[in-house]
């Protein structure tokens, strides 16, 4: 599944090729990939024809595209989605569910390409609503889509509130890798950069959110900034070459524990261990991520 190093590698590329330009057509495949769309609000077709793509803008995992209108079209990756930047009359790529012609002033003739193998992505066209905290988004405005306003703000984000999701964290009676999970405290973070920023960290994932000191809870945000850093710098974490707008990231090639269970740890040389985790799993150093023993006053 995308995380935001992928997600901000695809907005960087589309916002240098799309902003400005003229959405000529629309084209669905598969109505399941709008079922997002709230139809009350019109067609989708007809709410995109005609319109003009003002900046691609992106909180957490989610994209978004302000419009001419007013409004914005909003797309979420899912587990397998992708959207790709082809000229006209380009190789086909297989699974596309949702295409825009664009034509732009500088670049010419365009082709968006909304690929989704699982089909669990999708866009719609969406309203835009003020920021929650008040403070602007990505193109300076304080406007965000209304389905993504609940998503909180990523630890890259100049805006994010470190000292808030301490007191969050304080709150919670869950274990570290369940919170940085949790789009809604902050956002961008999947199981492999969770995985990846543990590690680094020295923290076991399971290690419980209340017990955390803010230097301990500041060292993972740090790690998770790093590791982010790292990623954006190779193209992100691509292993089905789906991102990139179609090209293989090379962050996978420098993974410390994901997707290495049975391998020497690089640090202290045990072996990694994959254990089950919510639906997925944790890949973690049993040596250097133990849990702390909780301290009860």
């Amino acid at each position: 599944m995308p995380e935001l190093p992928e997600v901000e590698v695809v907005r960087s590329g589309l916002h240098l090729a799309i902003t400005g330009a003229t959405i000529t057509r629309v084209q669905v495949f598969d109505d399941r990939s709008v079922k997002r769309h709230e139809s009350s609000r019109g067609p989708f077709l007809d709410l995109l024809t005609g319109v003009t793509v003002l900046s691609a803008e992106r909180r957490g995992k989610f994209l978004w595209f302000p419009l001419s209108t007013g409004d914005a079209l909003v797309a979420h990756l899912g587990m397998s989605g992708q959207l790709l930047l082809r000229t006209p009359g380009g190789g086909p790529d297989t699974h596309v569910r949702v295409r825009l012609a664009v034509e732009h002033p500088q670049h010419g003739e365009l082709v968006v390409a909304f690929a989704d193998q699982r089909v669990f992505g999708g866009m719609a066209v969406d309203t835009l609503v003020p920021s929650p905290d008040g403070y602007p988004t990505g193109d300076g405005t304080q406007a965000i889509p209304s389905r993504v306003a609940h998503i909180a703000r990523d630890p890259l984000d100049p805006h994010f509130d470190a000292g808030e999701f301490a007191r969050a964290l304080a709150r919670r009676n869950s274990g570290i890798k369940r919170a940085l999970l949790d789009q809604t405290l902050v956002s961008g973070i999947g199981n492999i950069y969770a995985d990846e920023a543990l590690w680094a960290a020295r923290m076991h994932y399971n290690q419980p959110t209340y017990c955390l000191s803010s230097r301990r809870i500041e060292l993972v945000l740090a790690e998770v900034r790093r590791t982010f850093c790292a990623a954006l710098d190779q193209g992100g974490t691509s292993f089905d070459r789906q991102y990139v707008n179609g090209a293989s990231g090379y962050f996978s090639r420098h993974r410390a524990v994901y997707g290495r269970q049975g391998e020497p740890c690089g640090r202290c040389g045990e072996s990694i261990e994959r254990a089950k985790f919510m639906n997925r799993s944790s890949h973690y150093c049993p040596q250097c991520q133990r849990i702390r023993p909780v301290r009860v006053p």
